[in-house]
C-alpha cells in the first residue's frame, strides 16, 4: 500500500493505491510518504480538478465491498461534473431502496473522485462523510457550478 497527500482548497487529501488501483481517498495527511507512478498521476488530476481545469478523472479505481456497494459507486461515478442526482433516482436505476443507496454512498471509499457530493436527498442537501461535513459538500458543488440546489 502506498499513499500520497495532495493539498487542495478542500483540505489535505490522501490517496491510497493498492495493487495498481486507487482504493481510498481520505481527508488528512499520509502517515507514509511513499509514492508511485499511479499516485503521481492521481495527484496531478486531483490538482487539476482543484484548479477547475479537470471535470472527469481517468484513473483505475477499486472499490472494496459488496457488489451493491460497487454498483452504487459506479452509478455515482457516472454523474457528470456539475450535475446532481438524488438517492431515489439512483435507487430506482438500481432497483434498490433509497436508504440502502444512502448507506452505500456514505461508505464510498474514494470521495471526490467517485463524486458522492453530487448525490442529494429528495428534499435537497444532505450530509457528507468527508471532513467538514455538509460545508465541504457545498464547497465541492459550488466549485463545479452546481450551487443552484441551494436556492
Amino acid at each position: 500500500m502506498a499513499e500520497k497527500t495532495v493539498e487542495t482548497q478542500f483540505g489535505a487529501l490522501t490517496l491510497t493505491e493498492e495493487n495498481g488501483a486507487l482504493t481510498a481517498l481520505r481527508w488528512g495527511v499520509a502517515a507514509q510518504g511513499e509514492s508511485t507512478e499511479l499516485l503521481d498521476r492521481a495527484a496531478e488530476q486531483l490538482r487539476a480538478y482543484d484548479a477547475g481545469t479537470l471535470e472527469a478523472f481517468d484513473l483505475p479505481l477499486r472499490v472494496q465491498g459488496s457488489d451493491f456497494q460497487r454498483a452504487v459507486c459506479d452509478a455515482i461515478y457516472a454523474i457528470p461534473f456539475g450535475e446532481t442526482l438524488t438517492y431515489g433516482e439512483i435507487a430506482q436505476a438500481l432497483g434498490a431502496p433509497a436508504q440502502a443507496v444512502g448507506r452505500a454512498c456514505g461508505g464510498n471509499p474514494i470521495p471526490v473522485i467517485i463524486p458522492c457530493h453530487r448525490v442529494m436527498g429528495a428534499k435537497g442537501l444532505t450530509g457528507f462523510s468527508g471532513a467538514g461535513g455538509v460545508e465541504t459538500k457545498v464547497a465541492l458543488l459550488r466549485h463545479e457550478g452546481a450551487g443552484s440546489f441551494l436556492i
